[in-house]
């Protein structure tokens, strides 16, 4: 008996034993991480979204601290409404070819950008617009985030007419074009400010992360932890907040990043279209606006804008993309 007994003990070590010497031969070691160091480690990974952030900081950095914001100062000395003398028909003063290639070193020049037909400093003029552009995005992004999140997790977790009501809405404004609605809140409040355009805007845009959201409550409030919560007495609104949502933060966080590159665009259009910031405030969109004949004759005060336009949607999209990998439970690139 006592030879059976450990004949099945030491074939059971073997392969265990055998598993471990092989691990030690490959120089492996498994390491317990927490879901928010995996989502972390994936996304510092994903080098399209690391270049992203890199651009959107720089962009920020540039158009924050540049002329300031508010009562803060900047650090370029001119006025984006200061008008002056135009000086070399306008042209950019930006040198960043070396003196043996016939430049004259890096410089910025008194006006790195150039000038606009009456004199105003056109560096000043894209920070100012890419400051207001910016504000308008991530307002536009947390209100359209808030009210989708909030419609698809009700939707999704008290079914029955509920979802009926707030789905059928949601399918009307999808059906409706997003610039045709947005061009009619822009006409309704022009002129009221920049905040008040962008909470309308965002009110335009919350339907496909409603959508979202309540695709993923309908599967969570089948879970076993919420019948338990339920089972217990637990309020719906404290099951939807406490149990439910963090569970689809992910979803959330990614379509807000997408959400915000979609409104720097959207605002663009709506800018360029004469239905967006008004004067004597400006934006990204207005400038392009503003300046588009002048493509041909003076291309920088039409490429200037444009560049800023493409770099923050494409940094914010390529930011989107690495949390959206980052968040999947399907990733298996981090294994080490």
């Amino acid at each position: 008996m006592t030879t059976q007994n450990a004949e099945p003990s030491g074939t059971a070590k073997a392969p265990a034993a055998a598993g471990a010497a092989a691990d030690a031969a490959q120089g492996m070691s498994i390491v317990a991480r927490s879901q928010g160091q995996l989502v972390r480690r994936r996304f510092l990974r994903h080098r399209g979204a690391l270049a992203g952030m890199i651009l959107f900081f720089i962009v920020v950095t540039l158009a924050v601290s540049s002329i300031g914001a508010g009562p803060i100062p900047g650090w370029w000395d001119k006025d984006p409404t200061e008008t002056g003398q135009v000086v070399a028909a306008g042209r950019p003063t930006l040198s960043v070819l070396p003196e043996f290639l016939g430049g004259g070193g890096f410089h910025l020049g008194e006006h790195p950008f150039g000038q606009d037909n009456i004199g105003r400093d056109y560096f000043a003029l894209t920070m100012r617009g890419t400051q207001v552009s910016l504000v308008i995005a991530l307002l536009t992004g947390l209100v359209a985030t808030l009210v989708g999140t909030l419609v698809g997790a009700v939707a999704g977790y008290f079914r029955g007419w509920t979802e009926s009501v707030l789905m059928r809405i949601t399918d009307v404004v999808i059906a409706i074009p997003t610039l045709l609605i947005a061009g009619l809140i822009g006409v309704i409040v022009a002129g009221r400010g920049i905040v008040i355009f962008a909470v309308f805007l965002g009110l335009c845009l919350w339907t496909q992360i409603a959508r979202l959201v309540r695709g993923e409550v309908l599967a969570l409030r089948e879970k076993e932890y919420v019948e338990a919560a339920r089972s217990v007495g637990t309020r719906s609104r404290r099951i939807i907040f406490k149990h439910i949502l963090p569970n689809t933060m992910g979803v959330i966080i990614v379509s807000a990043t997408l959400m915000i590159a979609s409104a720097v665009l959207t605002e663009t259009a709506l800018s360029f279209l004469g239905l967006g910031v008004q004067a004597p405030d400006t934006s990204l969109g207005r400038l392009i606006s503003d300046y588009r004949t002048a493509l041909t004759v003076r291309p920088w005060l039409f490429y200037w804008p444009g560049a800023f336009i493409i770099g923050i949607a494409l940094s914010i999209n390529f930011i989107g993309d690495g949390l959206r990998d980052a968040f999947d439970p399907r990733q298996t690139r981090v294994r080490d």
